[in-house]
């Protein structure tokens, strides 16, 4: 990137947030302090009012009107992907709050940038099955996260699908998390006194309470993820599997850990990092005696006796 681009790239990153660090330009960038020094000292030379702030960063003054940002190309592709991804991964609610966006995104492009998400727009597509499930009108994403932001109490009913029991909690939400498909609200549950994990689709009601509670949020948050990993104790699995079979699991292999393969003739040897052995042997079980499990002999041991189990049940029969 050369100079006039990162100074405009520069701007527009101070535009994003209401206080940016120098060490927060460095690092997106990729230059020296030193550079951002002189980059900012040729942005006020330009005329740009950039105030600073001891010990916080750098902030554009409120009272200046910039002209509106241009998109490039790939930048308007990238908008509309993520348009068509977030249908299927949030609800309506948020779903509407987007296309609102991206339509005041839409009316400052240039107009080929327009022609590029027309053209595009009827050939992405997002297909998730024949057995898709309909987008909910809310799973709360958008109250969770104005409680985030002001700290505010969120008083829930929550249904645990493993008990099938519903429960009412007061939480202080500290983080949002997307894995498994679906989004988890993390939050100190003042009933069990303790960090807990709430899937949103579980939550049968939800208010923002007017109570606001003290706790840093970022601190909170790197602590439970840092203490979930502890917790978790990961297996290393070396599986042996017949080359049919591996093409087979293409796709699953990915949601029990994948790390990596190698081809041994017919043979193709993967490996895992997976931390419910129990599971990961029932997906074992499919494969048949396409499969011989290298290590761990603990995961061994649990197949002998799940097929003991199947041999119980049928051939006593």
């Amino acid at each position: 990137m050369n100079r006039i681009d990162r100074l405009q790239a520069i701007l527009t990153h101070l535009q994003s947030k209401k206080v940016v660090t120098a060490q927060e330009i460095a690092d997106r960038f990729s230059i020296s302090l030193r550079t951002v020094y002189r980059d900012i000292r040729a942005l006020e030379e330009g005329g740009i009012p950039i105030g600073a702030e001891a010990g916080l960063g750098y902030y554009i003054d409120d009272s200046y009107s910039l002209p509106p940002i241009m998109f490039t190309s790939e930048e308007a592709s990238a908008i509309l992907i993520a348009g068509k991804i977030i249908p299927h991964t949030s609800d309506k609610t948020i779903d509407h709050a987007f296309q609102n966006a991206l339509y005041k995104i839409k009316s400052v492009m240039k107009s080929e940038d327009k022609e590029v998400l027309e053209k595009l727009e009827s050939s992405v597509k997002v297909f998730n099955g024949p057995y898709e499930i309909p987008q909910r009108d809310s799973i709360y994403l958008q109250d969770i996260q104005q409680a985030l932001v002001k700290s505010k109490v969120l008083q829930l009913e929550y249904f645990a699908h493993y008990t099938q029991e519903h429960s009412l909690r007061e939480v202080e939400p500290i983080g949002l998390l997307f894995y498994a498909l679906n989004w988890h609200l993390i939050a100190y549950c003042r009933l069990r006194e303790d960090y807990r994990d709430f899937r949103l689709d579980r939550i049968r009601n939800l208010e923002v309470s007017n109570e606001t509670y003290n706790r840093k949020l970022d601190k909170a948050f790197d602590e439970y993820l840092a203490r979930e990993r502890e917790q978790y104790q990961s297996f290393e699995v070396e599986l042996r599997i017949e080359k049919k079979m591996a093409l087979y699991i293409h796709e699953s292999k990915y949601w029990y850990g994948y790390l990596g393969e190698t081809e041994d003739g017919n043979f193709v040897n993967m490996k895992f990092l997976n931390p419910d052995l129990n599971g990961f042997a029932r997906w074992i079980l499919c494969m048949l005696d396409s499969v011989e499990v290298i290590s761990p002999v603990i995961l061994r041991n649990q197949l002998v006796e799940m097929v003991q189990k199947l041999n119980s049940k049928y051939l006593d029969k």
